[in-house]
């Protein structure tokens, strides 16, 4: 791992591999550099591919006060690292996050947006960042992903009891600071701005065959905010991005 400075002095830690065009993976909530890994790989016989730790978790550094604004100044700085405008791959909140960012005139060649979770026509809670800081705060970071992966993810209250059981839950928890951050995103953009619908970088959506339903529409309806883009249906299900057969 590598790190370089965003411009508010965060370390940001990222691996690159291969040579040629750029791509950018930005990750998701509770996914460090490796979650894009296997289609990093795919891609570095003829890519250039940078794969980060987003703030917050992993080997980045952490600086207070946290502003999503942050966040697109580190993607910049990652993206600063190839040679030429470089596509943006983003997976769920980083999906949101690259858009925010290509909105926002940070250089970018494309953009490859997989199941960002907007919220269309759905309620959101407000209050969610607050709550899960507050859990932070009292020490009580299991609490902070339990609540994020009930009402935020939502999923049932008896899986999330299983996987707190589980040999993944140490890891889980220390990420909880950075799912304070991913509810930020997800909340305050819980649908995109103008600018980013306007976006006129070549965008392609995507979601899984088999992902949950409120993602699926939400490509749909971004799409439909975004006409010059292209939107796909690929071979996945239940929000996972994980290459399960040879590329063609």
């Amino acid at each position: 791992m590598q790190t370089v400075t965003s411009r508010d002095g965060t370390p940001i830690a990222y691996e690159r591999r291969g040579s040629g065009p750029g791509i950018v993976f930005a990750p998701g909530a509770f996914n460090d550099h490796t979650r894009c890994a296997d289609l990093a790989s795919a891609l570095a016989t003829d890519h250039t591919v940078i794969l980060y730790d987003r703030r917050g978790r992993g080997e980045s550094g952490d600086t207070a006060p946290y502003a999503v604004e942050r966040e697109v100044e580190d993607l910049a700085a990652l993206a600063s690292l190839c040679d030429g405008p470089a596509t943006v791959f983003g997976f769920s909140s980083g999906a949101i996050l690259a858009l925010l960012a290509a909105s926002m005139g940070v250089p970018v060649g494309g953009l490859v947006l997989f199941e960002a979770p907007f919220a269309f026509g759905r309620p959101v809670d407000t209050t969610m960042p607050g709550r899960l800081a507050d859990l932070v705060a009292a020490g009580r970071p299991g609490d902070a992903v339990a609540t994020f992966q009930t009402e935020m993810v939502g999923l049932p209250a008896d899986v999330v009891a299983q996987i707190r059981q589980s040999p993944m839950w140490p890891g889980l928890s220390a990420m909880a600071q950075s799912v304070v951050y991913d509810a930020t995103i997800s909340i305050s953009l819980a649908v995109p701005t103008e600018a980013m619908t306007a976006v006129t970088t070549p965008t392609l959506i995507m979601y899984g065959a088999g992902t949950w339903p409120k993602l699926r529409d939400a490509a749909h309806e971004l799409a439909k905010l975004m006409p010059a883009a292209r939107l796909l249906e690929v071979d996945a299900a239940n929000h996972d991005i994980r290459r399960k057969r040879p590329l063609p």
